[in-house]
This record gives structure tokens, sequence and C-alpha cells, in this order.
């Protein structure tokens, strides 16, 4: 947690440092789109520093309010940061229009071009560093600041290009249209995030990581594990939490079915790349569990094993343990 705060002060300094540079350019040569763009880094300094206080707040422990923990916070970080760089693309489109209408006279846009290609550079090494540490940490928090300086440094690209044109053309008309383009990607940009931030506070199934999961599930699938079925999966900040039901022998003592309980447990947590929690309700097999069961000598089996199936997120999913009677021969079939 402190290499994650460690990130984000640093972003937080930089983008101060950035902005007081973007607006010193946009003081030497009078230009709206650098304004645009110096007026974006206030919206950076701001993402970054309630970035670093949604890191904060996440590590707290949990408490009676919070059983979970604090680490859906980071999920509205990001929405904020996204409706911020929403609101910047915004007011780049609108004052970009603008200036189609109604140019004006800019100066030293050579300068500009230097001052803010530099600020472009630093930010987007700075994005791409923060992405691939929130990848490996599994902070959205910051692997969103750093989609958002990826997305400052594209555009300070596009003002780049922009500033260069105009001055070698005289087209004064190229900056705002210009503008307009890097204003629709911003609007791009802001939507994924705000996108991922909603889907994340609503519990919306991650696939690929619920696909881990079941891999590693299926990879050390023990005898014993004769199902596992009604499975939920909800993401806390860094952490994972999944309930499900696991059918098991029903001869089974419960010191017997805690152990199996434990191992499922044990075996995600030592390959899987998310820190998860597991609450596993355990069911007693029935005789129509027989039918894909694949315990060796059992002594209760009252039906021969006909099928096999390796779990995938439509079967786990479904609050349906069992098969009522013998499955057909169709019903094999797509299920081997």
């Amino acid at each position: 947690m402190q290499h994650q705060k460690r990130i984000i002060l640093y972003a937080l300094i930089t983008g101060a440092i950035l902005m007081v540079a973007k607006f010193a350019a946009y003081f030497i040569t009078d230009s709206n789109f650098i304004l645009t763009d110096a007026a974006e880094s206030i919206v950076n300094v701001v993402a970054s520093a309630f970035a670093f206080f949604s890191i904060w707040f996440s590590a707290r422990p949990r408490d009676i309010n919070h059983p979970y923990g604090h680490g859906k916070v980071e999920f509205f970080s990001v929405f904020l940061e996204g409706a911020l760089i929403m609101v910047a693309g915004i007011i780049i489109l609108i004052k970009s229009v603008y200036n189609i209408f109604y140019p004006h006279q800019v100066q030293e846009l050579l300068t500009g071009a230097i001052i803010i290609g530099i600020t472009g550079i630093i930010n987007g090494l700075l994005g791409f560093y923060m992405i691939k540490q929130g990848k490996k940490m599994l902070s959205i928090t910051i692997e969103g600041d750093g989609r958002h300086l990826i997305t400052d440094a594209v555009t300070s690209a596009g003002l780049v290009l922009g500033l260069v044109l105009i001055h070698f053309t005289k087209i004064l008309a190229l900056d705002s249209v210009l503008s307009i383009v890097v204003g629709l990607f911003i609007l791009y940009t802001a939507y994924k995030l705000v996108r991922k931030s909603v889907a994340g506070l609503m519990d919306e199934a991650d696939f690929s990581m619920v696909d881990e999961i079941l891999k590693i599930l299926n990879e050390n699938r023990k005898e014993e594990w004769i199902d596992i079925h009604n499975l939920r999966a909800q993401r806390y900040g860094n952490e994972l939490h999944i309930d499900c039901h696991m059918t098991l022998p029903n001869y089974f003592d419960l010191t017997r079915v805690h152990y199996e309980v434990s191992k499922a447990d044990e075996y995600v947590n030592k390959f899987a790349h998310i820190k998860t929690e597991f609450f596993i309700h355990a069911d007693p097999c029935i005789p129509q569990c027989c039918y894909y069961c694949r315990m060796p000598n059992c002594p209760i089996r009252s039906h021969e094993k006909t099928m096999d199936y390796v779990w995938d997120m439509e079967r786990v999913a479904q609050n349906n343990k069992h098969f009522a009677t013998e499955p057909s021969p169709v019903l094999q079939a797509l299920n081997t």
C-alpha cells in the first residue's frame, strides 16, 4: 500500500509542476488550444489528489460498518476522474467550435509547442508506468490515473501538431479542428473510465477474473469436489470476494468437509493474481450426482459415472447443482 501511495504522490507532484509549465506556455503564446490543455492539467492535479485519498482510505481495516473493507472507494475515485476528464473534453469541444467562427492571433507557437511537447512526454512515460503498476497491484485507481495521463499525453501530441501546422501554414482554423479531434478522444477515454467504475460499484461480474479462478479450480480439481454452483463474485479494491456452493460426498464428517473447503480456498489464493476471500456453502450429494461424480470406490454410488464436464462461468453461475434424472445422450454429448 505504501508503494501505491508513493506512485500517486509522484503523479500529484508531477501534475502540479506540469500545470505551471502549461499555463506559462499559454501566457507566452496566447493560444486558446494551449489554454484548454492547461485547464485539463488542473483536472490531473485534482484527480491525483482524490486518488491519493482513495488509496489511503481503501487501506483502512474492516470495521462494523464496512465488513468487506473500504476498497470500493477506488471505484468512486475512478468515477470522479472519468467525470472530470469528460468535463474537460466538453469544454475543449465547445471552445474549439467557438474558435472556428471567432479565430484570434497567436504568437511564439514553436516555443509553446516545445513546452507542451516536453510535458506530454513526461505524462506519457508516467502514465505507462502507472498503468503497468496498477495492473500489477490490481489497483483500479492507479491504472485509471495512468490512463488519464496517457490521454493528456495524446492531447499534448495533438496540440504540438496543431501549433506546428498553424505556425507554418498560418491557417488558424487548424487549431480548432485538431482540438475537436482531441476533444472527442478525451470524451471516449472518459466514457471508458466511468463505465468501468460504474461496473464495479454495481458489482458487475469481472469475467476475466472469474475465469482465472475457475481455471485454477479445474486444474486442481479433486475427486471429492463433485460440483460447484451458484457462484457469485464481488470485487472490493484489490480483493475479490466469492461465495458459492460446493457439493461433497454426503458421508463426509464436518472435519473432512472443512478440510476440502479450505483446500479450494488455499489453491485459489496460491495461484490467483488477486487476493480472494471464499465463502463456500457445502452441499451433500444426492443419487443424481452419481452421473458426473468422480469419487472412486464410493460406498453409496447408485449409478455409474456417464458424463464429465469442465466448470465454466455459465455452469457455476446457475443455482442448479443436480440433474433431476439421468441425462439424455444429447445432454451427455453437450457436457463432454
